[in-house]
């Protein structure tokens, strides 16, 4: 199994390089970093249409040898230029080409700097991908040897999150990282943010957390019969005015790395991004991985088979 991360043509890609290596160092997977260029002319097209093929196989080729510059030595990597009809069937080719897991890709660059953004290759995988996608927030960085140290999954408390949260868990075992779930809401009138067991400034608050607290207990409950389980287990509720407000009363250190399920409206092995959801990523300041519901099946039948 490896990771496969898209690197654009023109070699700003930069986010996505970290991320991936972030990824891959944490979790021992090989990487695929791969350029999507358009697939050639068909024979007897004119000669400019496949001069100009050539030059953007040239550019790819040197985009990657600018991502092999900069990559670390202790994660094992591939590097493919890949021919397709677009950006998003090419990556889904390599998916399925060299197993991959994930994709791995960087934010556009009309976004907000530290936040992630949607761009139009992101934007179709989501709603087209059976594999999780990782995204890096615009301007992404870690450090020489940085792995990731909690995985923080977007929690409701509802029934169709426990895959999520059982795969959050697995994934944070396996790489030797710290789990917590957190919840989100936004109050038109207030911001407040507390850590679980501590009531909130209004009875439809309150009521909130605290079902929220008993589907927390119960789904560490659940976590803990599982094979591995993390060493650290934690929880927090935060809302504010807005999404922005929500996700910025949440404490976020260097390695985190957020999940997000995908919508039980959307189809069962792709992700489909529902609304509250599409605005946790879009808040995000740390690397999200949205999961398509069938991926976190998976990830939970495999571990509880080992």
């Amino acid at each position: 199994m490896t990771l496969l991360a898209g690197y654009a043509p023109d070699g700003d890609s930069s986010g996505t390089v970290h991320l991936a290596t972030l990824l891959a160092r944490s979790s021992g997977e090989p990487l695929v970093i791969c350029a999507v260029i358009p697939s050639p002319p068909p024979p007897g097209m004119a000669r400019v249409d496949a001069e100009y093929h050539q030059q953007l196989r040239a550019e790819a080729e040197a985009a990657l040898a600018k991502a092999r510059a900069d990559m670390p030595s202790d994660v094992d990597v591939t590097y493919v230029v890949h021919e397709a009809q677009s950006t998003s069937s090419g990556l889904l080719d390599l998916v399925h080409e060299h197993e991959a897991k994930m994709i791995v890709l960087d934010s556009s660059t009309a976004g907000v700097f530290g936040h992630v953004a949607l761009g139009s290759v992101t934007s179709r995988l989501l709603h087209s991908s059976d594999v999780p996608v990782a995204l890096a927030p615009r301007g992404f960085r870690t450090k020489p040897g940085e792995v990731v140290r909690r995985v923080t999954a977007a929690y409701s408390g509802t029934p169709d999150q426990d895959d999520l949260v059982l795969a959050a868990a697995t994934v944070a075992a396996r790489v030797g990282a710290g789990l917590r779930l957190a919840a989100f809401a936004v109050r038109a009138n207030a911001q407040y943010t507390t850590t679980l067991g501590t009531e909130g400034d209004s009875p439809v608050i309150s009521e909130w957390a605290e079902v929220v607290e008993r589907e927390t207990n119960a789904a560490f409950e659940r976590v803990r019969a599982l094979p591995e389980i993390p060493d650290v287990m934690e929880s927090v509720i935060s809302h504010g005015r807005n999404w922005a407000e929500a996700l910025e009363g949440v404490e976020w250190d260097r390695g985190d790395v957020l999940t997000v399920g995908s919508s039980k409206a959307g189809p069962l092995a792709r992700v489909f991004l529902g609304s509250r959801a599409a605005k946790i990523v879009r808040y995000s300041p740390v690397p999200v991985v949205v999961v398509p519901r069938s991926a976190s099946t998976r990830i939970v039948d495999q571990a509880e088979a080992e």
